[in-house]
């Protein structure tokens, strides 16, 4: 195994020597002190002196937030870092990034069907439920957003409020989660490119058009898969510019074509909002009645509402990300609920046959062709794949973005290989090989995995929502401790009296869907082979065992190059917290 490698990205003059471990100076107690200057005695006679954050001061000597010309990049350098990656992104970029990831026109799309087919109309119950209670994460991370405007975003967060071994695992795992949700959206458009033209189901016929549960529609979603992720990672690799851009028009193209759908449909509408009281007998066989049903359900709408943290994890590359990063967060999750509660509600009351099985299997793409027919049916699922592509996009970037701060911090092996940035493109190049590299080989792992859709969905909403419990849960007891809002918190988003009980919920929510979704259900992972049906259990818990053991191994070889740790490094911090 390599040694952790010093930090990749280079430090801002006057910053701290490397913690052993790669952690960078931790910024969390005392909480404001004055900085020193790269000659003061103590940084030559303290190695594990910190440098800790103020807010700038204007030439009057009043204090002032980030915002003017080259203010964001001295507010980097206070962090010890220096602005290496481009930044480029306004507000709309910014919003955009966490609603593509998202994604209506994704995630709506690809599992309508699963929550129609396992709960009936009344699944959609679970959409406003599941809002409610991610909305609370989002509020705990837009607070987040504007304290620490790194990129990483959940990493760098967990970094400055928990322990380092705390901080690594949500890096860690989220990493993965990363990888294994742009699988999950990649697969997607065997939902919807063969419903458009059986030119794409280069495997199989028409019969496989739009499925993924039959072996040749499997393969066929693995092939169209690859081909998303190559693009994706040339577009990555190419810099961000070009991503904002693609990505803005993909979210523009899905909010246009999102709102012209639900006008459509409802011009459409022949029965009234009851139907949502509707079960479809789906609880009958379930040990807990419709309830057992509606929980298998409402994978559908957690698969949705997650990864809107997008926003912070671009926070070096967009301007004013204390003021505009928070807004983002909300903002993408807030238009989410309300575009897809409206599409499916419009939809179940258009449809025509409210009981035909092809709404379980073919989903949202047959209700919209079965109600406005092929014609402009296919110019919305054609809007759809657009969205899936942006999609897919903006959460390779995402994950770039989490292994490059990682990398930058010492935390992975070979670290400062991995955390170059092109002088060209300004993106980190190796981890946008890697992450393509990674996604692509486990789509061929899974070639002809007829589960492989609904595997790769339950384990990347599992590795994600695991993570921002390593977030929401050390903030609640600093919030229990009196030590969240920081006193130099200053003018950012702050949830105020509010701030304990909605941080609370979040984590209560957050525990209670990891287990409904880790749940070994044969209606989510099959019953055939038990390797499938605790799938998401074992594989959560080998990425889990192998991430401890990495951080161990790491921690004793770099504690072993040096006779002692700083007391005043991450981690002397962290024992006190």
């Amino acid at each position: 195994m390599a040694q952790l490698a010093p930090k990749g990205g280079e430090k801002a003059p006057g910053t701290t020597p490397d913690h052993p471990l790669g952690a960078p100076p931790d910024h969390r107690e005392p909480l404001r002190t004055t900085r020193t200057t790269p000659n003061h005695p103590d940084h030559s006679e303290n190695p594990g002196h910190q440098d800790h954050l103020e807010l700038p001061m204007s030439t009057s000597g009043k204090t002032t937030a980030p915002g003017q010309p080259g203010e964001d990049t001295r507010d980097l350098a206070r962090f010890g870092y220096r602005q290496e990656l481009e930044r480029s992104l306004g507000s709309f970029s910014s919003f955009a990034a966490g609603f593509s990831y998202i994604s209506i026109m994704t995630g709506v799309f690809q599992l309508f069907g699963f929550g129609f087919g396992a709960g009936g109309p009344a699944f959609i119950w679970s959409w406003p439920l599941v809002f409610v209670g991610q909305l609370a994460v989002a509020l705990c991370f837009a607070e987040m957003a504007g304290q620490f405007p790194l990129a990483g975003g959940v990493y760098q967060w967990s970094k400055q409020i928990a322990r380092p071994i705390t901080s690594w695992m949500s890096g860690w795992i989220m990493a993965i989660g990363a990888v294994v949700t742009a699988a999950a959206v990649a697969v997607a458009y065997q939902v919807i490119l063969p419903q458009v033209s059986l030119a794409f189901e280069i495997v199989g016929s028409s019969s496989d058009a739009g499925q993924t549960a039959t072996p040749n529609g499997a393969k066929n979603a693995i092939l169209l898969a690859l081909g998303l992720v190559v693009f994706t990672t040339l577009v990555n690799l190419v810099g961000v510019k070009l991503m904002a851009k693609i990505n803005n028009f993909g979210v523009a193209v899905e909010l246009t074509a999102t709102t012209l759908l639900i006008a459509m449909l409802a011009i459409h509408i022949h029965r009234g909002p009851q139907v949502v009281l509707k079960t479809a007998g789906t609880g009958t066989g379930h040990s807990w009645g419709y309830l057992g049903a509606f929980l298998v359900a409402s994978l559908m709408s957690a698969y949705v509402f997650y990864g809107f943290d997008t926003a912070g994890a671009l926070a070096e590359e967009t301007k004013e990300p204390r003021r505009h990063a928070p807004r983002a967060i909300i903002r993408a999750i807030s238009a989410a609920f309300l575009a897809g509660g409206l599409l499916m509600l419009i939809g179940m009351m258009a449809v025509g046959d409210i009981n035909s099985q092809a709404l379980g299997s073919l989903g949202m793409p047959y209700l919209i062709k079965s109600t406005l027919g092929n014609g402009l049916g296919d110019v919305f699922l054609v809007c759809s794949a657009i969205a899936i592509t942006v999609c897919c996009l903006a959460v390779q970037t995402a994950a770039i973005r989490l292994i490059f701060a990682m990398a930058r911090d010492g935390r992975l092996p070979f670290g400062h290989a991995i955390a170059k940035v092109s002088p060209r493109s300004k993106t980190p190049v190796v981890p946008a090989l890697l992450t393509g590299a990674l996604t692509i080989a486990l789509l061929l792992v899974n070639i002809g995995n007829q589960r492989v859709f609904y595997i790769l969905t339950s384990v990347a909403i599992i590795l994600f929502y695991i993570p921002y419990l390593m977030v929401t849960g050390p903030m609640l007891l600093r919030r229990l401790r009196g030590e969240w809002p920081r006193p130099q918190h200053g003018p950012y988003f702050n949830l105020g009296r509010w701030g304990t009980p909605v941080n609370a919920f979040a984590v209560l929510y957050g525990a209670a869907m990891t287990v409904n979704l880790a749940w070994p259900r044969a209606a989510v992972y099959g019953s055939d082979h038990w390797y499938y049906q605790w799938g998401a259990v074992v594989f959560t818990a080998v990425i889990t065992a192998v991430g401890l053991g990495l951080y161990l191994r790491y921690r004793r070889s770099a504690t072993a190059g040096r006779e002692a740790l700083p007391d005043a490094g991450p981690d002397a911090v962290a024992e006190e917290a």
